[in-house]
């Protein structure tokens, strides 16, 4: 959004907005600028709710980078030990990327969670 469009919104001068957004960019809340793109059609989406026999999820944090597909990686509380978001090209390479990581040692159980619709997306 342009300087000139965000003083008219919040009724200030373009000056008075480029200053506070210089501020907020040296403060480093501002981090930076990107695109926000919308996901690409038919990609199978799901996580993958992962418990081990021995918790050390970080070694296995390694081994799931290496899997292209694998967007996100949470270590959590609870039941589950690690959860994984995973966009891939087809159900048949869902099932690959899960059958990886249930052949994974120290895996306990792996549940998968397919992603039906998105409700509330407040994430950048």
């Amino acid at each position: 959004m342009a300087v000139a469009s965000i003083a008219r919104e919040v009724s200030l001068s373009r000056s008075a907005v480029s200053e506070r957004i210089k501020s907020l960019e040296e403060r480093g809340i501002i981090r930076g600028y990107h695109a926000r793109l919308g996901r690409p059609q038919g990609l199978v989406r799901a996580y993958f709710a992962l418990c081990y026999h021995v918790r050390q999820c970080e070694q296995y944090a390694e081994a799931l980078r290496a899997v292209p597909e694998i967007k996100l990686c949470y270590t959590i509380s609870g039941e589950t030990d690690m959860l994984v978001y995973v966009e891939a090209e087809s159900m048949e390479r869902l099932d690959a990327i899960r059958h990886l990581i249930e052949h994974t040692p120290h895996i306990k159980t792996v549940r998968t969670h397919m992603i039906l619709g998105e409700v509330i997306n407040t994430l950048s």
